[in-house]
């Protein structure tokens, strides 16, 4: 029997994808937010299609942030995106 692969869902788009096909986005213990290209860094994670669109849908309707609990600065984001781009087609 083949092995099933976990579907997550993108906070930005809201489609369901394999999770091998989407980036974690986590929330380390003391706080940094940051992409997590493994998908095994220690934290809350919600996942992003490796698509800035999605990332700018994510800011837009703060679906991290309700993910996370937490504020997210606008200096957050615009790393997330620099980082996007070199992980992602950007």
């Amino acid at each position: 029997m083949p092995k099933s692969i976990p579907q997550r869902q993108c906070v930005g788009c809201r489609e369901k994808k394999p999770k091998p096909e989407l980036i974690r986005v986590v929330r380390a213990p003391d706080g940094a937010i940051s992409l997590d290209a493994r998908g095994k860094a220690a934290g809350r994670g919600a996942y992003l299609c490796p698509k800035a669109a999605c990332l700018k849908k994510a800011q837009k309707n703060r679906a991290l942030e309700r993910a996370f609990d937490v504020p997210i600065p606008a200096e957050i984001y615009e790393q997330l995106t620099a980082e996007l781009e070199v992980l992602g087609d950007g």
